[in-house]
Formats: structure tokens, C-alpha cells, sequence
């Protein structure tokens, strides 16, 4: 999420972005090949992402705070790309990132957007509980 974030901010080439995080960054417990996924994906499918998150906010992704944009992409990628990953998972580990790096209310705000989306982005998952 961190490089997710860096990324929008500056502008700067992913594999720039990549090479900064993995030689400034402890990332002894990561899981590298998976951070590359995230990275070189994301931003390659911005658009897409953002077009599945917008009918479940109420302002544009580009008037949403920066941290709270990385959290949305990362937790949309997911929920699109790695059915792998329970939905569940992906929303708890959103809103721990919100709790952790965003504003005051920032994990009730990304909490609203996926419990959204989650019911159309991972409608047979959702349809089983």
C-alpha cells in the first residue's frame, strides 16, 4: 500500500517505485513476488479498478484522500484478481491499513466502499454466507 501510495503521489515508474522499496524497506517478511504482482499490476489496470469501486462511493476516486485510494485499489485487485483471498480477508486487512496509516475515520469509510462492492465484485463468495 505504502509504494501504492508512493506511486500516485510522485508520478514515478513502477519498477523505479519496486527497486526504492525493496533496497530502503525492510521487507525480510514479505512476500516479494506477490509485492511485484501488486505493483506492476495495479497501476497497468488503475482505470479498471477505480470503474468497479465508483458506483459504491459517493465522490470520485480522484477526490478521495491518497491513502484511502492505495487501500481501495490494493483491496479491488484483490477482490478481482485473487479470489484466492477470502473477501473477508481482504476487507479486514483494509481496514487494519486505514486504522494504521489514514485519517480518523478513514477505516469507516473504506469499510463502507468494499462491504459494497464485495456483494458485486465477489457475488458467488458472498451469496454462500
Amino acid at each position: 500500500m505504502q509504494a501504492l501510495y508512493q506511486w500516485q503521489m510522485t508520478g514515478q515508474d513502477v519498477q523505479d517505485v519496486v527497486d526504492q522499496f525493496l533496497t530502503t524497506q525492510d521487507v525480510s517478511r514479505a512476500d516479494i513476488e506477490y509485492f511485484r504482482e501488486l505493483l506492476t499490476k495495479i497501476p497497468r489496470e488503475v482505470d479498471k479498478l477505480d470503474t468497479a469501486l465508483s458506483p459504491f462511493m459517493e465522490r470520485a476516486m480522484n477526490e478521495v484522500d491518497p491513502v484511502e485510494r492505495a487501500i481501495l485499489r490494493v483491496s479491488a485487485y484483490e477482490l478481482i484478481r485473487r479470489p484466492d483471498i477470502p473477501y473477508r480477508v481482504v476487507i479486514n486487512e483494509a481496514i487494519e491499513l486505514a486504522k494504521k496509516f489514514g485519517a480518523d475515520q478513514s477505516h469507516r469509510f473504506v469499510n463502507g466502499v468494499l462491504d459494497k462492492a464485495v456483494q458485486d465484485l465477489r457475488k458467488l463468495e458472498t451469496s454462500k454466507t
